[in-house]
């Protein structure tokens, strides 16, 4: 089986205000790249798990499109969400103090089944809380170090709330351009096997009493190689890296868990990243990155096709 994700950020406001949904009607559009998949075959594919991770405004209408058509047309396809909060709703507990946080109970009331995170961009967010605070953790090495660990503890718990609301979870990690350092790549390997270590652990230290049943997938991300004119990793790097995810996860934790290449999957590497072993499947964002950027189901097909080639 394998598995790709497609995380539509900001697809739930228009290119008239910023965002990047085409139409100024962002839930028809969802709808119509539901309906577009369905019609495209891509509910019913044996050999593939479609998981779109949508803002939570248009996850609904997504949910809502899926259930107007018939189950050997959407088995493969599943809607999800753009990470939680770290605590949640509970029967006996606080029910309501999460303004502007999406708890996982939520999530999974308005009809996901998976949730996205530790996405790097998540992560980034959190670590610029902690340096307004403290603007000494970009040069202190040990305070950086610290730094780092809380986020891991914050993502930890959001893993847990997610599992236990019957979300199944893709969790990103990665290493970004300052924690690889420089060198070579043999000098670099223990620097990036240090840090995914240490997100892996943190975040799913205690996670196989949680899961029951539910999956968590592991989305690499190379945070060093994503952006505009960025060189992303070629195969021998995403193989070595892949290859010790799966290592850490079954000698450290016990677990196993599909590994999917987080740093973007296009028609042009697509074939590549299909070929290698220790890969599972793909996150991807956009399917055009020249003239108007954007995303199409043509364009997903396009890049499915060339994966499962």
């Amino acid at each position: 089986m394998k598995e790709i994700y497609v995380n539509l950020k900001r697809f739930e406001v228009s290119r008239d205000l910023g965002g990047l949904c085409p139409t100024n009607h962002p839930t028809q559009w969802i709808q119509e790249v539901i309906a577009d998949s369905i019609e495209m075959g891509l509910g019913k594919k044996d050999q593939l798990l479609l998981v779109y991770l949508l803002p939570e405004g248009l996850i609904p209408t997504a949910v809502n499109e899926l259930k107007r058509h018939p189950e050997n047309e959407i088995s493969m396809i599943a809607i999800g969400c753009q990470s939680v909060h770290w605590d949640d709703i509970r029967l006996d507990g606080n029910f309501g103090a999460f303004t502007s946080s999406l708890p996982a109970t939520s999530a999974k009331a308005l009809g996901s089944t998976w949730a996205i995170i530790g996405h790097s961009e998540e992560r980034r967010a959190k670590y610029q809380i902690i340096k307004t605070y403290d603007p000494k953790i970009e040069t202190d090495k040990a305070k950086a170090s610290l730094a780092a660990h809380s986020v891991d503890h914050l993502i930890e718990k959001e893993v847990k709330c997610a599992l236990q609301a019957n979300l199944n979870v893709l969790l990103c990690v990665g290493e970004s351009a300052q924690e690889r350092g420089e060198g070579s790549f043999e000098e670099q390997k223990p620097r990036i096997e240090e840090v995914l270590k240490s997100q892996l652990t943190s975040a799913l230290g205690d996670t196989q009493k949680y899961m029951n049943g539910r999956k968590v997938v592991i989305g690499y991300e190379p945070i060093w190689a994503i952006g505009p004119g960025k060189t992303p990793p070629g195969e021998t790097y995403i193989s070595f890296v892949s290859a010790y995810i799966k290592e850490v996860l079954y000698s450290d934790l016990g677990i196993s868990c599909s590994v999917v290449y987080g740093g973007g999957l296009k028609e042009e590497n697509a074939a590549m990243i299909a070929g290698i072993k220790t890969i599972d499947g793909g996150l991807v964002a956009l399917t055009r990155f020249t003239g108007e950027i954007g995303f199409d189901v043509a364009g997903l097909k396009g890049i499915i096709d060339k994966y499962l080639a």
